[in-house]
């Protein structure tokens, strides 16, 4: 008979940043990518904005795979249905280190976003973590099912929380439109924005250059 057992050890993982952290800096990001990004590829989504006053980091998710027969495109993948709150736990682990080891001092307006995939982590960490953050933005991904209104409670009261996704987005159903609007609204009462833009399942980078002023 198999017995499922586990193990602590130290592991180590990268993560990407754009631009430099000064005090011209108004706003810093931590961005989440989507399921089969690179964080190497996804921080270029942001290469358009100011870039003394934008500091972007983005971690990268630890569970990398080939994407094709070849062999050749390498993606990564937050969480998997299997061991999910194990490795959510580690993730978080790995995100508060990135965040530790970037910010320090006075730090300027904090952003985070995920991305498709990348919302789940990004509103787990800033639950769990009890971060506060000037902006919070759901941008074409998902609520996990377990976050409660309560878990948001800590915010400002000026931070504000954008659900955005694209009105041609492939894996956006209407029943998982209302849904997520539902749950978000549920989350974050008031404070929630919802905006669609003209696109399909891809980051607005009209929408990051509007945000970002």
């Amino acid at each position: 008979m198999s017995s499922q057992k586990e193990v602590s050890y130290k592991a180590t993982n990268t993560y990407r940043t754009l631009n430099s952290l000064t005090e011209k800096t108004k706003n810093v990001w931590i961005v989440f990518h989507g399921m089969g990004y690179l964080s190497k590829y996804f921080i270029n989504y942001f290469s358009e904005l100011n870039t003394e006053e934008n500091y972007i980091i983005a971690p990268q998710a630890p569970s990398k795979y080939y994407q094709d027969k070849a062999f050749k495109h390498v993606g990564a993948s937050w969480l998997t249905r299997e061991n999910t709150v194990a490795e959510t736990q580690n993730i978080l682990n790995y995100v508060d280190a990135v965040f530790e080891k970037e910010i320090f001092g006075t730090l300027p307006n904090l952003i985070v976003l995920g991305y498709s995939q990348g919302v789940s982590i990004a509103t787990r960490w800033v639950a769990k973590r009890k971060i506060q953050c000037e902006k919070l933005i759901l941008h074409s991904g998902g609520i996990p099912k377990e976050l409660q209104a309560s878990d948001f409670e800590f915010l400002n009261p000026s931070a504000e929380v954008i659900y955005i996704y694209g009105n041609k987005d492939q894996y956006i159903t209407e029943a998982r439109k209302t849904e997520e609007q539902l749950k978000g609204t549920e989350l974050f009462q008031n404070r929630l924005d919802i905006r669609v833009f003209d696109g399909i399942h891809e980051v607005s980078r009209e929408f990051l250059l509007n945000i970002s002023k």
